[in-house]
């Protein structure tokens, strides 16, 4: 009996030991990773650095929480609340476009073997998905497929076409895009940058003007119903019934993903586009207001009206990524290349000795309520990356234009 009564409380105490590592080692790790950190003599070394880490990450994405407990993790873990696999789509996408972005300067075998890799993991040998997306966040990673320009992405037109499906069985009763089925009642400003890239890409990609025509609505709806007019920055969301706006406004991350969704789609427009020139008004008013909000150290906070708020690296990456972009407009060049080297410069600041950037605010948990914690991001990582990897060349052109 007495032996018995050793094995059980050698059992609970391995189990209890077990538990405290799994809340334990993730905050260690952070400490230990936070040492030393944004110490990059030049930009070069800080590109390098952050590829390296994107390159490692593409196929062994790092899981992102859903909650912010960082205590009893387990717990989570075992009701399987602690990640979910339409998080890890816009993870992976940004790593994949900023890889993309790498390969348009480099021809790196590295990148492109771990790239194949991924793909093979992704789709069959018809090129259909593995798993099928459930939700409208897999249209990004759709887009960064159409982006690979090392590879006949015809081969995929049976996944693309799959999203594009998916895309419109979320056409709620006003011609819009919701987020989930389950939340047609709302329009959320995420959406933006999930479809309008891919719906412009794959719609001039395959002829397609219905796609175009939808990405169009969709950002020109939000305009008009989620953002605020004199400041021109978006809230989290709105209800499609009476236009009611839902949430923050102000949400850093939220003015990434209308940032992302509006560039993005006006980037892969071609100039004598009939849409091009409306985009190209949007784009100027919200360079402006996004500007308006950075603050000195080149950061954009996670709400970004207030000072006194954390910020936000997922915000700064995002924002200056559509910043390098809106650059090619003559009328605000200078000011946008400005503010994107500012952006830039805090992004290295913040970034580990392994190459992570930190400090990305966690998954949001509804509308109106935010995650507290900062950490790494793949996402932020692959924006990060997509932006240094594309600055150099696009920056020169850029005022050679000017």
């Amino acid at each position: 009996m007495f032996l018995l009564s050793i094995g059980i409380v050698t059992i609970l105490l391995f189990f209890v030991l077990i538990i405290f590592l799994i809340d334990i080692v993730p905050l260690f790790k952070d400490w230990l990773g936070r040492i030393h950190i944004g110490r990059y003599s030049d930009s070069d070394h800080w590109k390098q650095t952050i590829t390296r880490q994107g390159i490692r990450w593409l196929n062994h994405t790092p899981k992102i929480k859903v909650t912010d407990n960082t205590r009893l993790v387990f717990i989570d873990m075992l009701k399987g609340r602690y990640t979910k696999d339409q998080i890890q789509h816009w993870q992976e996408a940004a790593v994949l476009l900023g890889l993309s972005e790498c390969l348009k300067f480099k021809d790196d075998e590295i990148i492109k073997k771990e790239i194949r890799t991924y793909l093979n993991r992704k789709f069959d040998q018809t090129g259909h998905w593995v798993e099928k997306p459930q939700h409208v966040d897999g249209a990004i990673l759709a887009y960064a497929i159409i982006k690979l320009g090392f590879l006949e992405t015809d081969q995929y037109k049976k996944a693309l076409d799959c999203t594009w499906q998916l895309i419109k069985e979320h056409i709620g009763k006003d011609g819009t895009v919701g987020y989930r089925k389950s939340m047609m009642d709302y329009r959320y400003v995420d959406t933006i940058g999930f479809i309008c890239p891919f719906l412009v890409a794959y719609g001039l990609k395959y002829q397609n003007d219905e796609c175009i025509d939808l990405a169009v609505k969709q950002i020109k709806e939000y305009e008009q119903w989620g953002m605020l007019k004199e400041h021109f920055i978006p809230c989290h969301a709105y209800k499609v019934e009476n236009k009611t706006p839902l949430g923050l406004y102000g949400w850093g991350r939220g003015l990434g993903w209308y940032a992302i969704g509006l560039i993005d789609a006006w980037g892969e427009l071609p100039q004598d586009h009939y849409y091009k020139a409306i985009l190209e008004e949007s784009v100027k008013k919200f360079a402006r207001a996004a500007m308006s909000l950075q603050q000195d150290n080149g950061s954009w906070n996670w709400t970004v009206t207030r000072n006194e708020s954390s910020p936000d690296s997922s915000a700064t990456a995002t924002l200056g990524w559509f910043l390098l972009n809106a650059a090619e407009i003559k009328s605000i060049s200078k000011e946008c290349l400005k503010s994107t080297e500012k952006s830039i410069g805090y992004l290295t600041s913040i970034t580990r000795k392994n190459g992570s950037v930190d400090f990305s605010q966690g998954d949001t948990k509804d509308i109106g309520v935010y995650s507290t914690v900062f950490n790494i991001l793949p996402f932020t990582q692959g924006f990060s990356i997509r932006l240094i990897n594309s600055i150099t060349l696009r920056s020169s052109d850029i005022v050679k234009s000017n």
